[in-house]
Formats: C-alpha cells, structure tokens, sequence
C-alpha cells in the first residue's frame, strides 16, 4: 500500500452518523485485538487515565489494523509534544482533554496540521506515514487526521458554540465526570443540574453542526442518544470485567 487511508471515521462524523464505541484503559495489545473485533464502531485508547505509554499505545493501534473499527488516542494532556508523538506513531484520529476556550481549540487544531496550516513537526518517515511508503502522506495527512475535543468544564461550556466552530474540529466529547465535578457534583454525574447541563450542550453541538460525544462507563447511554449524542462510549473495558468477573462469581457462590 503506497496511499494513506482514508478516515472514514472522520467522514462518519462529518455525516453526523451515529457510532458506539469502548474505552480501553488496559495497556495491552491482545486486549485490543480481543474488541476490535466486537463489533464497535471506534475503540478509544486512553492515555490520560490509564498507565498507557506511547510504545503500548502504538502496538494497539497496530492491533487493530486493518480491522473493522476506528481507533482514537487520547492524549494525557493539551501539549503540541504529545499530539505529534502520537500522530507519528499511527493514531488517524486524537481526543484531546480538557479544552476550556476555542483559542485553545484552534491551537489543538494547529498542532495536528503541518506547516502552513499548522505547527505539526513534518517528519514522513513515521508510521503515520508508513515509513515513506505512503506517498502522498504530506499531501493528504492534514486532511485526513480527526480532532476531537473535550468538553469537561464550565468554562468549555460556556464557549462551547465557538470551540465547535473552529475549523477543523471535527467533533466535541462531553466528559461527564469532570464537568459534574466542575458543576459543584463531584462523584455524582447524574446529578439532575449535570445531565441538564449535558442535554444543552448536545443541542449547542448539533445547532452549531458539529458531532457531539459521550462516554456512559456503565453501558447506560439510551438518554444520551435520544437527546442527540451522535459518537457515544456505551463501556469500558474495565467495567466490562469487573461485571462479568462479578455475576460469574456471584453465580457459583449463590449456587
């Protein structure tokens, strides 16, 4: 293959497709392999709270080469040096955290595009670029790279029309528990004053036209999807052990 992929990721979200995805804490390849092919649209690698390091997260996106279901990396922090090590090392799609303002969007953005668009080191002999093997990687890499932002304060939320209109932002993920912490909630992200929060923050994604997300760690995201989320984690690969591990246990001790 001497062509970089297309993101059709990234065009499910320009489309505003609906697509349910995992979130994956355990830094391990097999674990990768093991739900990339369980039938999610995207598998989320985390590397903010997770022991994840580049060199894990890099043999997970190779894991999942190839196979039917999009991988995203998010980064520990807001840094241009992360967003390129990851970049480099193969991730077509980034979640950054924590953005407040679209000043530091449009600086997310910047940090994923090479030269002049952005402030991406050009370097084409990377994965991402399939060791020079890609030939039309400086070309197209800036076009085909998916940014998604976090929303996670009181502060994003109040900017959150103009940080969904920055261009190149391809979508805007709500993390429900450190906004309920923002809101005054901590620990308590059902909170009636958090979920009316997220409520209106999907409706000023979508009235701004931009794809909004959604993490639901228990599995429990039908209200976000009915409210309009359209990129929505219904798990994660930690609570989908502790509750198997759970009712297995339970079973043979009631028994």
């Amino acid at each position: 293959m001497n062509s970089l992929p297309v993101n059709t990721f990234k065009q499910a979200l320009a489309r505003q497709q609906r697509t349910i995805g995992l979130w994956v804490t355990f830094a391990h390849q097999p674990i990768a392999e093991v739900l990339a092919d369980a039938g999610f649209d995207w598998l989320l690698f985390d590397m903010e709270h997770s022991p994840t390091d580049l060199h894990q997260v890099g043999q997970q996106l190779l894991a999942v080469r190839g196979r039917p279901v999009a991988p995203i990396v998010r980064i520990p922090i807001h840094d241009m040096g992360w967003t390129k090590r990851v970049l480099d090392a193969g991730a077509p799609n980034i979640m950054v955290p924590n953005v407040r303002s679209a000043a530091e969007a449009r600086e997310a953005v910047a940090w994923t595009r090479f030269a002049p668009e952005g402030l991406r080191g050009v370097a084409g002999s990377t994965r991402a670029g399939n060791y020079t093997r890609y030939k039309d990687y400086m070309a197209r890499a800036n076009d085909e790279v998916g940014v998604i932002l976090q929303i996670e304060s009181q502060q994003a939320l109040d900017e959150l029309d103009a940080i969904c209109r920055v261009d190149g932002v391809d979508a805007v993920f709500i993390g429900p528990s450190d906004l309920a912490a923002s809101l005054g909630h901590r620990g308590a992200s059902g909170h009636p004053q958090v979920q009316a929060a997220i409520r209106a923050a999907i409706a000023t994604g979508r009235a701004a036209g931009k794809p909004v997300g959604i993490l639901a760690a228990d599995g429990k995201a039908e209200h976000y999807l009915e409210a309009g989320a359209t990129m929505v984690g219904v798990g994660t690969d930690l609570h989908l052990l502790i509750a198997g591990a759970g009712a297995v246990a339970q079973r043979y001790r009631a028994a």
